[in-house]
């Protein structure tokens, strides 16, 4: 007779790329995810798993119950470095992330850094996996009337975010690669001749604005912007303004739009800000 654990062990494992899948898409970490399966697994060994009916639906709802506590949590916690983890999680791959977010979507997950965590866990469960609003509801604390007007709005951000590029956001994108190429390899000549000699940088920063004016100032400070981008920036448009957004793995941790006068940037502005991020209309190009 197999053992009982042996059997729950094996039953769980036929559930974790599952719930694998549900964790990454709802917070955009490969290593948060992980962990919330771990979590889910640890707490399945603390229950009564012979009065469980439905393990696939009970180990769904457990891991989407501890990722909505997570997104929830990230709005009330400093930015973390990007080369660093929280304590308790992963270190961060930057390459895994990059490999993940292009196989779910890279667009599809800033998208949903966009929605209030009840609209993305509805969303995700729903439209992604095909959960019933009436299991969603208990989860997120509503009705399953209200689980359904949930998915629905976020279901219209999502997809009202088509990119409409105009002829001449095409140059700018051109101006922007160059500035990231230029600032990646030190190049302060080509900065400089980007730039606009009355060129402004601004940042935001816990509620702290910052401010740097002229091109040899910004140009002196464009390597560590470009740096802390490194492979996990995307193009895109912010706020309709060509730019592009730092999402390790779909994950929105800054939003940089740049201000364009022909080939010669005027302003340049990066939003670290969690709560503003959430306001901006992105569209990953």
């Amino acid at each position: 007779m197999i053992d009982e654990s042996v059997w729950l062990a094996e039953r769980f494992e036929e559930k974790r790329a599952h719930l694998r899948a549900v964790a990454y898409r709802m917070l955009g970490s490969a290593a948060e995810a992980d962990d919330v399966v771990q979590e889910a697994w640890i707490r399945l060994n603390r229950s009564d798993a012979t009065e469980i009916d439905n393990l696939g639906g009970w180990l769904t709802t457990v891991v989407a119950r501890i990722c909505l506590s997570q997104l929830q949590s990230r709005r009330y916690r400093s930015e973390e470095p990007l080369e660093e983890a929280p304590p308790g999680l992963s270190p961060v791959d930057p390459e895994r992330e990059v490999l993940l977010a292009d196989s779910v979507g890279a667009a599809l997950l800033v998208v949903l850094e966009t929605l209030t965590p009840p609209e993305r866990l509805a969303f995700v469960l729903h439209d992604l996996f095909a959960v019933p609003f009436e299991e969603i509801a208990p989860i997120v604390d509503r009705s399953p009337a209200a689980a359904r007007q949930l998915a629905s709005r976020a279901r219209r951000r999502v997809q009202g975010r088509t990119a409409v590029v105009e002829p001449d956001q095409v140059v700018q994108r051109e101006v922007v690669d160059a500035f990231l190429a230029a600032a990646r390899g030190g190049d302060f000549e080509a900065l400089l001749a980007l730039l606009d000699p009355e060129v402004v940088a601004r940042t935001d920063q816990a509620g702290v604005s910052r401010e740097i004016r002229g091109a040899v100032a910004v140009a002196s400070g464009a390597v560590s912007v470009s740096a802390a981008a490194g492979t996990l920036a995307y193009p895109a448009l912010v706020d309709g303004k060509v730019g592009f957004l730092v999402a390790p793995g779909g994950r929105l941790l800054r939003a940089i739009r740049f201000t364009i006068d022909g080939r010669k940037i005027r302003e340049i502005e990066v939003i670290n800000d969690l709560e503003r991020l959430q306001t901006l209309e992105l569209t990953v190009l």
